[in-house]
């Protein structure tokens, strides 16, 4: 077992027109992605989404639903020309979902390159807003990497995660949900306002939590799951489901996002060996959810189905040492791994001794340490307007405006990667997936690119009169190891082509 698998993060950010409340936040968001595409020589509806192997309505236990019968925010395999939609030369999608522009990231193997990436999409969002604001004291778009807006919206920060077909869906959903109920003590980005619409005071640690409404379902926008059952896997379908997982924050600290997707892959991995722990069922994983988000002191407990009390640190080292001693047992853990079970366990050791001791690590920890000191400061109840726009300030992503930002710059947050590794991801691929073939084909032959999706490309040949789909149902084959002397030498893409045939033969 190991913490390395094809993953991803997908963002929905928060949008406004300061000072103009009444702008449509669908055509502010087109305004968003159709700038930064055409400032980088990419043409919103010219290799933009290729829909035609997506299923938004097939469901992991066994059916489809009729179109008829789901909500118009499920039918994303429906292409509105009206708009942007873009694949970037990084392999991420840039596109317009809903109300929001969302950032897709490239698929990854590994947490810590989910970090850059994902890191990526926030400077890509960062410039495409420069673009838009060329008067800083006039700015037409304001951007927020979270996930609610105080008012009652909410929008996603998704994360994906290839596994194995075999495995049943039915364990994933048992021995998933404590996991995913506990978890947000480590990568909950911290909430002022309690309920969907903050009509109670207090701070939270989740900004997701009270949107979730039910234990398991297809929906991602109404009556959300806890575990998502969209069964669309983007890759060989007799072999992977893509676990769709709907229930994270947006995180800006390093050590949060790295935990987030380092933690879930080696609970993936026990429950693909048959070794997830036992015995943990909650009572009301709904209720639970909540009960844990609005306990920033991690002393509350949840009741399990057996009739005990757990708290959430308790059901993450149940599930650490589960994975701990299931290494053990195989005799051989790679580095990486080893890295992520280092952290997890010192993580859970500090957050029980003292939670604000990870300020520089954990986004609801740095954001309850920075609000406190103001109402200490200030002698400022819950309730005080400031507190709530303080916690949409945290994630502007004007470097002037965010006081994430400046946390940072000043030092006061760990970074696990580099600026010029986020940089370099701006515009390159991930090396070691078949992003590097999607974005290379679109740094290299952008003007023969009809569409692409993350599991085929769409090419018009010159000379001839079919499109050409390029099929890539395995994600680790498409690398810069497998096709980077065959992309090198091809000078157009009518040879890349003739050289791909002669590959797979």
């Amino acid at each position: 077992m190991t913490v390395r698998r094809v993953m991803g993060i997908e963002t929905e950010y928060g949008i406004s027109a300061p000072g103009d409340p009444s702008a449509n936040p669908m055509f502010l968001s087109g305004h968003v992605v159709s700038a930064y595409a055409r400032a980088h020589g990419l043409i919103p509806g010219q290799g933009g989404w290729d829909y035609s192997t997506e299923a938004p309505l097939r469901d992991a236990r066994g059916w489809e639903i009729g179109r008829w019968a789901a909500d118009p925010s499920q039918l994303t395999d429906i292409d509105d020309p009206t708009l942007a939609n873009v694949v970037l030369t990084n392999g991420a999608r840039f596109y317009v979902d809903h109300a929001h522009p969302e950032y897709s990231g490239p698929e990854v193997t590994s947490p810590l390159d989910a970090v850059i990436w994902d890191r990526a999409g926030d400077e890509v969002m960062r410039r495409a807003a420069l673009l838009l604001n060329p008067d800083p004291a006039r700015p037409t778009v304001a951007l927020y990497k979270n996930n609610t807006d105080g008012k009652g919206s909410s929008y996603g920060t998704h994360e994906n995660y290839l596994m194995r077909r075999a495995t049943s869906f039915g364990d994933i959903v048992r021995y998933l949900t404590p996991f995913f109920v506990a978890r947000q003590v480590i990568c909950g980005a911290g909430r002022v306002g309690i309920g969907q619409d903050s009509r109670s005071s207090g701070f939270q640690i989740s900004q997701r939590a009270d949107f979730f409404e039910a234990e398991v379902g297809l929906e991602t926008t109404v009556k959300r799951p806890i575990i998502n059952t969209r069964d669309e896997p983007h890759a060989t379908p007799d072999r992977y489901r893509r676990l769709h997982v709907i229930i994270g924050d947006a995180n800006q600290c390093d050590v949060a996002t790295y935990l987030k997707l380092g933690t879930t892959s080696l609970v993936l991995g026990l429950i693909e060996a048959g070794a997830a722990p036992r015995g943990l069922d909650l009572a009301d994983p709904v209720g639970a959810l909540k009960v844990i988000a609005r306990d920033p002191t991690l002393q509350a407990t949840v009741p399990l189905r057996d009739g005990r009390h757990l708290r959430a640190l308790d059901l993450l080292w149940a599930y650490h040492d589960a994975a701990d001693a299931w290494l053990d047992s195989l005799g051989e853990r790679d580095p990486e791994t080893d890295a992520v079970m280092s952290r997890w366990a010192s993580v859970l050791t500090r957050l029980a001794a003292d939670p604000m001791g990870l300020a520089g690590e954990i986004d609801w920890v740095a954001k309850l340490r920075v609000l406190q000191a103001y109402r200490q400061r200030d002698g400022l109840a819950w309730t005080e307007p400031r507190l709530a726009a303080m916690d949409i300030q945290w994630t502007d992503l004007r470097p002037e405006k965010s006081i994430f930002a400046t946390l940072r710059a000043k030092g006061r947050i760990e970074e696990l990667v580099s600026a010029e590794q986020v940089l370099a991801a701006v515009t390159t691929p991930p090396e070691d997936t078949r992003a590097w073939f999607r974005g290379e084909c679109l740094r290299r032959f952008a003007g023969s690119v009809v569409s692409a999706s993350w599991d085929s490309i769409v090419f018009d040949v010159p000379g001839q009169q079919a499109l050409q789909r390029i099929p890539l149902n395995e994600p680790l084959k498409g690398t810069k190891a497998q096709l980077g002397d065959v992309v090198a030498r091809s000078r157009d893409v009518g040879e890349l082509l003739r050289d791909l045939v002669r590959v797979s033969d």
